[in-house]
């Protein structure tokens, strides 16, 4: 597929921006499959967590992982120890083998009919077919897991690793990523969990799996972590014993788990959990939290006894990577916040609520005004040391709080802009108003459910007769990765100076309560853009060239160039092709890594970062933003989602490569693209040997109807030709005259031996070299 018909797209409309990103992100997965080959991908882990200060066995699952040897884990504190690599027998494998046992049992007996001796028995068939005991086994498990009619098979769960993880007692807590690396390439990510309390694993199903629930497990004290898979029709239950007067909270990680399935649809396992007293009533159920998918319960125990926790599909799906963490136990728990933010350089209280809190308050103080970070990572302390975190919304503008009553256009709160007011949607039907000072261009936007709120808002804009201006529900929001819903609002709207407007936000499912949190910033426009970078991990040789790809996601009309930059790189480290044209969404350019670079010990990683710089503003003033690191992930085999990571790492392979055969030549400027004539783009060879016959170049990722060559240039020099089909231009397709964007070219050598009698039609035999730098270009004109 074409990446670069995305590169030159215009984003004109809300639409058009979310089909074209979706277009991208598909063409860009390509990009990156076909860049990478087939590398290692993690489908899940199981468990998915292990207890601080313990040592657990992991299996973790997925497709290409048998050349996986090394490993990346994040953070301090945890060792893994790779034991060893699995795969089921294939239908191919299972027909080819049963073949041979049937071939060996007609031939077998037919020896002992002649001989006049009994049948022959299985292990003496396998015997004679040289069928070992380990495939006869694996044929067993074979029919077994293909008689299930639930069981549906799928070559991206197939394969797994087994490996060994030991948690230091001084491990932090939270999420770490892991992923598996084969000495070329390095798998998506994991979240691997290290957790505060006991936890346990479900008991292991029966070698041949049946998938059917017979015995319950018994938690023997709490709070616990149980670990589990859900398969095809399966419900786990877990019993545990709780005394009168607990304050018991049970919640499940499912989606916090692994928050995509790549190829099921629903794209995620749905968990439900549902409580039964020893004689089976039903004391709570949930299937979801507030917005969340995750089921969370609260139970308040009337009577001591023993009680069943079910754990289930929704649908009553189940595979390998239905996994779950179910958390048990009187722990506290985060139901809202209020503020969701605070000004920078401020002091700012912020209240709690939830369940088994011992603290509620804190005052936060918060980050310099001199730091562009829009989110700020708070947490407090509960009691036995346990902490809870909570993201707080930075603003750049003054700060008010709503003031009640203004629920009518008589009670609303006169606002001037810019300013972000603070609020609550305080009861089902409540609704906010505020009565808008001034005139000129007006953005109001809502930051809520991204913030954690359950609140799905809804700004409704009228002028002083009552006539509707502006309207939203829910805004898309492309930088918020793994969103289902966005529920948040955002409109614009030009008002009219010297009279009055009224701004309404309500909640669009008419919820309410003290959860129903809300931030509304009103303003003028302010063009602004966010970066992704991706892959946010790589593995390279020493001096190699490398894709990238970069995507921009621009607010409120953002149409300046942004020229990137690595931050502080280590020597000898450049990107080229640096500059996004102003009317493209995602580019893709390269990273060169220095000859010298020395091989990373233990796969230790270099950590690069990168900035964006809009070139539109006055010199030295453009808008700087981070390129975030990201994974571009694809769920259900449609939604792609750039989901952001820790760190953008570089690990440094040890094994050589073959020396690039030639260069560009330095100071080559953007190439000129037309279709009257060739852009020749002039390159310096390495070698005295150099025969340019046998080079080639291929366009990465192509525009339809560019094709490039190696040729030799009328002053003897030598260059790279770049032709512009005649067609693609005069029809229209994908490039126009302006357009800008940048050459991806590989490099390789083919040479076809000479004929024999015993090959007479040899096949080419290709060498490979890499990229060179990318190469700006500009369409100059249609003829």
């Amino acid at each position: 597929m074409n990446v670069f018909r995305a590169v030159l797209s215009k984003a004109v409309d809300g639409n058009a921006v979310v089909v074209g990103c979706i277009l991208v992100l598909i063409m860009t997965s390509t990009v990156h499959a076909q860049r990478r080959g087939r590398g290692p991908h993690l489908a899940y882990a199981y468990p998915a967590g292990c207890e601080r200060g313990m040592s657990c066995e992991i299996t973790l699952g997925g497709q290409y992982l048998k050349n996986a040897d090394e490993f990346f884990v994040s953070g301090e504190g945890v060792s893994i120890e790779i034991l060893n690599w699995y795969k089921p027998m294939t239908r191919g494998e299972f027909t080819q083998l049963n073949r041979k046992l049937r071939e060996a049992e007609i031939r077998l007996q037919a020896e002992l009919n002649g001989e006049g001796g009994e049948a022959p028995s299985k292990a003496e068939v396998a015997t004679y077919a040289g069928v070992t005991e380990e495939q006869l086994h694996e044929m067993e498990l074979y029919r077994r897991r293909d008689r299930d009619p639930k069981r549906q098979p799928n070559e991206q769960l197939d394969e797994t690793v087994r490996l060994r993880v030991t948690v230091d007692a001084n491990a932090g807590f939270g999420k770490r990523e892991l992923r598996l690396i084969d000495g070329a390439s390095i798998s998506n990510p994991l979240w691997l969990h290290v957790g505060r309390w006991r936890e346990v694993n479900e008991s292991p199903p029966s070698e041949i799996v049946s998938f059917v629930d017979t015995v319950d497990e018994v938690v023997e004290t709490l709070p616990t972590v149980i670990n589990g898979q859900v398969m095809p029709g399966e419900t786990d239950r877990f019993a545990f014993q709780a005394r009168e007067g607990m304050k018991l909270v049970i919640q499940a990680d499912a989606r916090e788990v692994i928050p995509y399935l790549a190829d099921a649809v629903p794209g995620w396992f749905q968990a439900v959990l549902r409580l039964t007293d020893e004689t089976g009533r039903e004391v709570s159920y949930s299937d979801s939290f507030q917005f969340r998918q995750d089921p969370v319960m609260y139970f308040e125990v009337p009577k001591d006894g023993k009680y069943i926790i079910e754990i289930r599909d929704s649908l009553y799906r189940g595979r390998e990577d239905f996994v779950y963490r179910l958390t048990i136990g009187e722990i506290p728990f985060v139901t809202g916040i209020f503020p969701l933010g605070a000004p920078v350089d401020s002091e700012q209280t912020i209240q709690i609520r939830g369940w088994n809190l011992s603290n509620n308050r804190m005052t936060v103080s918060t980050m310099s005004r001199k730091r562009h970070r829009p989110i700020m990572r708070c947490r407090m302390t509960q009691s036995g040391g346990v902490g809870i975190q909570f993201p707080l919304q930075i603003g750049f503008w003054p700060e008010v709080f709503d003031r009640e009553p203004n629920n009518t256009r008589k009670e609303a709160q006169s606002i001037s802009t810019p300013r972000t007011i603070n609020g609550r949607i305080n009861y089902p039907g409540d609704e906010d108003v505020f009565r808008i000072e001034g005139g000129g261009r007006l953005v109001a936007e809502v930051a809520a459910r991204q913030l954690g709120s359950p609140l799905d808002s809804m700004l409704r804009l009228t002028d002083a007769e009552g006539n509707e201006v502006a309207f939203n529900d829910d805004y898309e929001d492309l930088t918020l990765a793994l969103q289902t819903h966005h529920a948040d609002s955002h409109l614009t709207a030009t008002l009219a100076g010297g009279r009055e407007h009224y701004l309404y936000i309500t909640n669009a499912q008419h919820d309410g309560g003290s959860e129903f949190t809300y931030r509304l910033s009103l303003h003028r426009p302010q063009p602004s853009y966010d970066l992704r970078v991706t892959p946010s991990n790589i593995i390279a040789k020493a001096g190699q060239i490398v894709p990238i790809d970069v995507f921009v996601m621009r607010q409120d009309g953002f149409d300046e160039d942004i020229e990137l930059s690595l931050i502080e790189p280590p020597e000898g480290f450049r990107i080229d092709g640096n500059v996004i044209p102003g009317n493209v969404d995602h580019i893709a350019m390269t990273l060169s890594l220095a000859p010298s670079t020395k091989v990373s010990r233990n796969k230790e990683p270099i950590q690069l970062e990168m900035q964006g710089v809009s070139r539109g503003g006055r010199r030295g003033n453009g808008l700087i933003r981070p390129a975030v690191p990201a994974e571009n992930m694809m769920q259900a085999f449609i939604w792609h989602h750039l989901v952001p990571v820790e760190n953008w790492n570089v690990v440094v392979d040890g094994k050589g490569g073959a020396r690039m055969p030639f260069t560009l030549v330095p100071g080559t400027e953007a190439a000129k693209l037309s279709v009257s004539e060739k852009a020749f783009i002039p390159i310096a060879p390495t070698s005295k040997n150099f025969d340019p016959s046998i080079m080639f170049v291929e366009v990465a990722d192509p525009l339809d109807g560019i094709s490039a060559t190696v040729v030799k240039t009328r002053t003897g020099g030598y260059a790279i030709a770049v032709t512009v089909d005649n067609t693609t231009i005069a029809e229209e397709k994908h490039i126009l005259p302006g357009d800008r964007g940048n050459l991806l070219l590989s490099v390789y050598k083919e040479i076809t031996a000479k004929p024999t009698e015993e090959d007479p039609a040899p096949k080419p035999r290709r060498n490979n070299y890499g990229y060179l730098p990318a190469i700006p270009f500009e369409v100059t004109n249609r003829r």
